[in-house]
C-alpha cells in the first residue's frame, strides 16, 4: 500500500520527536503492509516554518536512518500546506514541495482549518487552478463545518479538487460525526484516496487496512484497495522508480 499523508520526519512538526520514534513508525508501516510512504509535514507559516527545501534536508537525513536500520520502506515527500494567504506567496517563491501531477495539473495535500471553511477558500483554490495547480483537500470528514453540512464540500468538488479520506475516521476511531461524514463522502464518490495522516505509535499510527476494510463495505473491494494502491501511485509515480512504470 502506498501513504500519502504522514507525518514520520522526527523534530519537524507535530509528529515523532526522536529519531528512534520516527523509526517506530516506519516499522509499524512496514508490518501494515505500507511499501511507500510519502511524508506531508506540516507547512504552517507562525506555527510550522517548513518549506520545501527544509523538508528535503530532513528526508534525506531520514532516509539513511531507514537504510541503516534496514527497514524496507520507499520515502517520497510532499507537505500538508494550511490554507491562508502565504500560500499564494510560497507557491510563486517555490516554496512548496508537490506529489507529482495528476491530469497535467500540479499536486500538493492542501488543510483547511479543523473548526472551519474559511471565507474566500474557493478564490484561492481558483488562484491555484488557474496556476495549473489542483489541491488535494486534507482528511475533510474532519473539518467541523463539513460535518455539520456536508454540502459546504460542493464548491470544492464541483472545481475539481481532489480528497484525502484519513483510514482511521471510516474506521471509527476519530468518533462518530468524522465516521459519519466520512461514509457520506464515499458514498457521493468524491475521496481519491486514503491516507494515515499517522503522527505518533499510540493514537495515530501508520495504518491503512482498517480503513481499507471498512470502505470496503461501502464502495467495494475493488475501489478501496484502489484508493490505498493505485490511486496513489498515479500521483506519485514520479518520485518512485517501481512505480513510474
Amino acid at each position: 500500500m502506498i501513504d500519502l499523508h504522514c507525518h514520520l520526519l522526527p523534530g519537524i512538526d507535530d509528529g515523532p520527536e526522536t529519531l528512534e520514534q520516527a523509526l517506530e513508525l516506519a516499522r509499524i508501516a512496514v508490518a501494515n503492509g505500507i511499501t511507500h510512504s510519502v511524508v506531508t509535514p506540516h507547512i504552517h507559516p507562525g506555527r510550522y516554518e517548513n518549506d520545501r527545501v527544509s523538508i528535503e534536508a530532513s528526508l534525506a537525513a531520514f532516509r539513511g536512518a531507514i537504510e541503516e536500520a534496514g527497514i524496507p520502506l520507499q520515502l517520497g515527500y510532499a507537505g500538508e500546506v494550511r490554507l491562508g494567504a502565504e500560500v499564494l506567496m510560497m507557491v510563486q517563491q517555490g516554496q512548496v514541495p508537490f506529489y507529482g501531477e495528476f491530469e497535467g495539473k500540479k499536486v500538493f495535500l492542501l488543510e483547511l482549518p479543523h473548526s472551519h471553511v474559511p471565507p474566500g477558500s474557493d478564490k484561492l483554490i481558483r488562484w491555484l487552478l488557474d496556476q495549473n495547480i489542483l489541491p488535494m483537500i486534507a482528511h475533510p470528514e474532519r473539518n467541523k463545518d463539513i460535518m455539520r453540512k456536508l454540502d459546504k464540500i460542493q464548491p470544492f468538488v464541483e472545481m475539481g479538487c481532489l480528497f484525502q479520506l484519513t483510514a482511521s475516521s471510516i474506521a471509527g476511531l476519530f468518533g462518530d460525526p468524522a465516521l459519519d461524514t466520512a461514509r457520506a463522502l464515499l458514498e457521493k464518490g468524491c475521496i481519491t484516496i486514503m491516507a494515515s495522516d499517522a503522527h505518533n505509535a499510540t493514537h495515530r499510527p501508520p495504518q491503512l487496512d482498517h480503513g481499507r476494510d471498512a470502505a470496503a463495505e461501502i464502495v467495494g473491494a475493488e475501489m478501496a484497495e484502489a484508493m490505498v494502491t493505485s490511486r496513489p501511485g498515479e500521483l506519485v509515480r514520479g518520485q518512485f522508480e517501481d512505480l513510474n512504470g
